[in-house]
């Protein structure tokens, strides 16, 4: 089968490997649609360690081609999702309510990490009946592959940041997973969102998805500004969606004393991060820093599934161009530098 891999730091191709087989409890899938992720951007670039001959990817949607002979709820021929972490579901981390963590720190995320990721022809798919989701007829692939990450993943960011109802919260950065805060957000029950961000498109998209304000960092400190739109009170809570040192500092600043920072930016480089020694009130402000791996499994993924089906959300507004399989090498090089206004590219593997 065709597969596209990380060669090492840096470099990517296209390459042939051999089918993977399922154990008896695994599930391998032919996908339909995949979305490319900018974690693959910092995974190529080194992020997690150098990797040779590596699938990449981990967010799709396909058809389940052949099951392991203990799993039980899907078949070949069912269309299924599979999220971005999948875990080991007897581990004593999922037994300790930590099941993306998996016995280790990001255990639970195995595509593209420990084993070949989804950018193939096949894909393999543990603990199946843990980890895949049958797709309602109504929903379709490009909706679905969103619940993958994008949704999982924003919408953590907002659960975690325990917004009370009519509260204020700000979203640091309107990519996908931003975007998908600020509409997780709303779906919260939250007064007033705030986004901050600079690109025009994703400032429009931010507002489609619940934003009541955009802050724009390049016309001014973005605290200043937050801070003038809440009256200087502050935010109830903060979410860092793009894993720089600067907005998890600003986070900070921003959110009331009692309140909630919620990290789900991938901070991908650097040795430290570092808390604002004022604002952190010496230590003692009782601001909760809460972070999260993309939740994975089988109920996580219905329940985003059942929002597409009642119309809840529509995240392909953020697909902003689409590849054919063949195509992948010109759109990771697209999505890695963020050129020609890219927010999420949308692969055909069918």
């Amino acid at each position: 089968m065709k597969a596209f891999v990380m060669e090492g730091v840096g470099e990517t191709g296209i390459t042939e490997k051999t089918r993977p087989e399922p154990g008896p409890a695994d599930a391998i899938l032919k996908p339909t649609k995949g979305l490319i992720c900018t974690s693959d951007c910092h995974t190529v670039h080194g992020a997690i360690g150098d990797r040779e001959d590596l699938t990449l990817g981990h967010e799709i949607v396909g058809v389940v081609d052949e099951v392991g002979e203990s799993v039980t709820d899907f078949d070949a021929g069912d269309r299924v999702a599979v999220g971005a972490i999948t875990p080991d579901w007897h581990s004593k981390a999922a037994q300790d309510g930590h099941p993306s963590q998996s016995n280790q720190a990001l255990g639970g995320w195995k595509f593209a990490n420990v084993k070949d990721g989804t950018f193939a022809e096949y894909a393999h798919v543990n603990d199946a009946d843990g980890n895949l989701a049958h797709i309602p007829d109504d929903v379709s692939d490009h909706e679905a592959a969103y619940t993958a990450d994008m949704m999982s993943t924003g919408f953590a960011a907002a659960e975690n940041a325990d917004v009370p109802v009519g509260g204020r919260v700000v979203v640091f950065a309107q990519g996908p997973v931003g975007l998908m805060a600020t509409k997780g957000a709303a779906l919260q029950g939250a007064g007033e969102i705030i986004a901050v961000e600079t690109v025009d498109a994703r400032q429009e998209l931010a507002v489609e998805y619940g934003a009541d304000h955009v802050v724009d960092f390049q016309e001014g400190d973005p605290v200043e500004q937050i801070m003038e739109l809440t009256d200087g009170e502050g935010v109830d809570a903060a979410i860092e969606a793009l894993g720089t040192d600067r907005t998890l500092q600003d986070c900070i600043k921003v959110v009331k004393p009692g309140g909630t920072v919620s990290n789900v930016g991938y901070h991908g480089d650097g040795e430290f991060r570092h808390i604002p020694r004022e604002e952190w009130g010496v230590g003692m402000a009782e601001i909760d820093i809460v972070t999260d791996l993309c939740p994975g499994g089988r109920l996580r993924i219905e329940r985003l599934l059942r929002l597409l089906e009642t119309g809840r959300v529509d995240p392909t507004h953020m697909t902003t161009h689409e590849f054919d399989f063949t195509e992948i090498e010109e759109a990771f090089e697209m999505m890695d530098e963020k050129a020609n206004g890219i927010i999420k590219p949308l692969i055909h593997f069918d």
